[in-house]
């Protein structure tokens, strides 16, 4: 995914008339991060826009809209120390896009002049294009992500289901306990010992503990 923007702030640079660009986009938590930057002379801006939580990217995060700063030096009062900062770092005008599907913004791309005024309207919606197709492709990939930590939870579910039942049958037939008597001495020992379930079954199937080593069903020593 980094390498992807990466690839969306050269491409960003190379094609239309901005100096520098840069993407943030929302942690888990809400919190925007700095993810890509096309210089370490906006990264430094960029960063100071988060801790200062004022600027363009901020702000059209938290909107979901565009917006437009054709000139940051008269943006003092609406911007106060972002504008101060980024008109020191060389930096003049500013645009900053959401990254938004299906009403879901997810971050900005920010495109930065060292030239007073705004992007064209063609660059502005050449702009745009970019920054939906970078957000499809990361939402597609945090999909992905989902859908195999689900996958991995429910196969180590259906694995540690089979474990467990290979353990009970090992405890019963080599106490005589039925299946469920068997169980029940399987989570007493667990709990006596303050061991996981899987834990102690895995090693009951394994041959790693023999089944008569188990505590005998009776009061555990911890509830």
């Amino acid at each position: 995914m980094v390498d992807l923007l990466i690839l969306l702030n050269d491409r960003c640079v190379e094609a239309l008339d901005v100096t520098a660009a840069g993407v943030m986009l929302a942690a888990p938590g809400g919190d925007l991060q700095v993810l890509a930057s096309s210089s370490a002379a906006l990264r430094a801006v960029e960063l100071f826009e988060l801790q200062a939580e004022e600027g363009p990217c901020v702000e059209c995060y938290r909107t979901g809209e565009p917006v437009i700063a054709a000139d940051l030096t008269a943006l003092d009062r609406r911007w106060p120390r972002f504008a101060r900062r980024a008109v020191e770092a060389g930096y003049r005008s500013a645009d900053s896009l959401p990254m938004r599907l299906r009403g879901h913004t997810i971050g900005a791309l920010n495109l930065f002049r060292t030239a007073l005024g705004g992007l064209a309207a063609p660059d502005l919606t050449a702009a745009q294009a970019l920054a939906d197709v970078a957000t499809i492709a990361i939402i597609q990939h945090r999909t992905a992500i989902d859908a195999h930590i689900l996958n991995d939870q429910l196969s180590e579910a259906l694995n540690s289901r089979v474990i467990i039942e290979q353990a009970k049958g090992k405890v019963s037939q080599a106490s005589g306990l039925d299946v469920d008597q068997a169980f029940d001495r399987l989570r007493h020992h667990a709990r006596n010992h303050n061991l996981r379930l899987t834990d102690l079954c895995r090693n009951i199937a394994d041959g790693a503990l023999n089944p008569t080593a188990l505590d005998p069903l009776g009061p555990s020593r911890r509830l």
